[in-house]
């Protein structure tokens, strides 16, 4: 963006008493801000007194920071909103609440053929895995689909197993795995690739719901000063439907106030052949604020229910190599095809890469796009990074891939200390959620959270991010940070959720920081907690898009 001063005589709005935190290269602050024709105008006091006029607003902040706009890199806002409106178990944490919830909702419900929604914590259930027969007692007469946080795993009843003929002699699937009992029968967990048995069969909802679940999510995420994200999935997936017409109709209608950058799907199920319907499809999702310029390539699972991709096998608890080292959805071969491919025609690739091996092969995919096609600014960027083998560290400053951080995950919680470090062993449960050194190694930082599978609020991440410690009101099993060696600071992870977001998102022109030129995309806090020390405390107050407010706090 060039932007050329105009002459402003008032301005419609401005921030004026400081602080402001203008997430800069040199991470400066400054006292006062102008709007005007929905851009920054003028910033620091001086410069800004001058432009107020009878008409302007006057924001006295009062000792409230002011930052810009959150944009969070790797998030499903429809899947979150919709799920705000379904079935949502993400508000409670014990089996006997999500029974309640479950009931509760079936029984407001009655015409609804499925009992859709999710949100359970697999740390809640002994082993991760929930049982059909809980299911079957509170809803009977018919199907029940419920993912985890995650994503990576669904809670089905019997009747849902029944009606997609999966019995004791269904095979797993290549990408997936049947949770079974001692002898063998589906005992209501499917994993990964086995949950697509179940979720095809669930009915398309319409586009009208797919805009109500996109347009709650907005709104949710606006209250926590997000006003922009990367949608890590348009398409189809785990219960989440594909967004990118409801993305078209609410831009078009005007109601979409985020800006929005799309990762198209890929079918991990089809090779190449799919680059063609993914070219078109970027061409016709593009309206407004949003566009669908990326890729998203899941290469692995999760290591909770054993499918991360890892260079060594998983252990079995007391320390004995398993036969089991996760899956990489997409095979090394064919990643080192396709990612190149990709890059030759335009396309950034999101990836998902949670264990060592996925997120090495998803950096030797983007050398290979190098090697084959020259350096470029696509931007790629790999989403999530719990298990970085140290080797591969430097990789991503050397290649220009871009770390996208889900902070809140660093922790000593339930999950990692029941059902990750029993399992990944040592030296790799100290290879996890390596911030400080992709920090150190010159790694362009985003912060995202993932949401529905955790929260989307910046600040509890962010008190991850600076603490290794879990924010107010998760739960640590011990009370020691994680990995502290891997703390980063407070302007660094701020910077992440604002500037490197916006730069992975090709938004840095106009987003990302608090610059003369730029949008007013505006965050202001209720304090300022550089000051006050208490960053998950923190609370959003207003959230500004282009000057106009589209969140005031009650």
């Amino acid at each position: 963006m060039l932007f050329e001063e105009a002459v402003v005589r008032y301005a419609e709005l401005v921030f004026v008493g400081g602080p402001v935190f203008t997430s800069d290269e040199v991470r400066s602050r400054t006292d006062a801000v102008a709007v005007a024709d929905g851009r920054i105008v003028a910033v620091g006091n001086q410069a800004v007194t001058a432009l107020i006029g009878p008409d302007t607003e006057v924001v006295d902040l009062a000792g409230r920071l002011l930052v810009p706009g959150f944009q969070d890199a790797h998030i499903h806002p429809v899947g979150g909103g919709m799920e705000l409106l379904r079935c949502n178990l993400a508000n409670v944490s014990s089996p006997s609440e999500y029974e309640a919830v479950i009931a509760a909702y079936a029984a407001a419900n009655p015409d609804e053929q499925w009992i859709v929604g999710g949100g359970w914590a697999m740390s809640a259930f002994p082993g991760g895995t929930p049982s059909a027969a809980v299911l079957d007692r509170l809803v009977p007469d018919r199907p029940v689909f419920l993912p985890n946080r995650d994503h990576h795993s669904a809670w089905v009843n019997s009747m849902a197993l029944r009606l997609a003929g999966i019995d004791k002699d269904t095979p797993d699937p290549a990408d997936g795995r049947i949770e079974r009992d001692a002898d063998g029968v589906p005992s209501g967990v499917l994993h990964e690739g086995a949950m697509y048995l179940v979720e095809g069969l669930i009915p398309e909802p319409t586009i009208d719901e797919i805009v109500e679940g996109l347009l709650a999510g907005q709104a949710y995420l606006h209250s926590l000063g997000i006003t922009g994200w990367q949608d890590a999935i348009i398409g189809k997936y785990s219960g989440i439907p594909d967004a990118g017409e409801a993305y078209l109709a609410a831009a078009n209608a005007g109601l979409l106030t985020a800006r929005v950058v799309g990762a198209l799907w890929w079918d991990r199920t089809v090779g190449a052949e799919q680059i063609p319907g993914l070219v078109a499809r970027r061409e016709r999702l593009r309206a407004g604020r949003f566009s669908a310029t990326s890729v998203k390539i899941m290469q692995d699972g999760v290591p909770e229910n054993f499918t991360a991709s890892m260079l060594f096998p998983y252990e079995d608890g007391c320390g004995h190599a398993t036969d089991r080292s996760g899956i990489s959805f997409v095979p090394a071969e064919v990643l080192n095809e396709i990612v190149p491919q990709l890059d030759a025609l335009g396309f950034q690739v999101h990836f998902h890469g949670i264990g060592d091996r996925a997120v090495r092969e998803c950096l030797d995919a983007v050398e290979h796009a190098i090697a084959r096609n020259g350096r470029n600014d696509h931007r790629h960027h790999i989403a999530h990074l719990q298990v970085v083998h140290p080797d591969d560290v430097p990789r991503f400053a050397q290649l220009g891939v871009a770390a996208n951080l889900q902070p809140l995950w660093a922790t000593h919680d339930e999950q990692m200390d029941e059902l990750n470090l029993p399992f990944l062993g040592q030296p790799r449960g100290s290879w996890q959620y390596p911030f400080g050194d992709l920090l150190r190694s010159g790694a362009v930082l985003a912060g995202g959270s993932d949401w529905p599978v955790t929260t989307p609020d910046p600040f509890d991440a962010m008190h991850t991010a600076v603490t290794r410690l879990s924010a107010p009101g998760y739960s640590d099993t011990i009370a020691e940070p994680f990995l502290p060696e891997q703390k980063i600071d407070l302007a660094t992870v701020l910077v992440a959720y604002t500037a490197g977001s916006a730069w992975v998102n090709h938004l840095e022109a106009d987003t990302g920081t608090i610059e003369v030129g730029k949008y007013a995309d505006l965050a202001l806090l209720d304090s300022d907690p550089f000051a006050t020390g208490d960053i998950a405390g923190t609370r959003v107050v207003a959230t500004f898009v282009e000057g106009k407010r589209v969140f005031t706090a009650g």
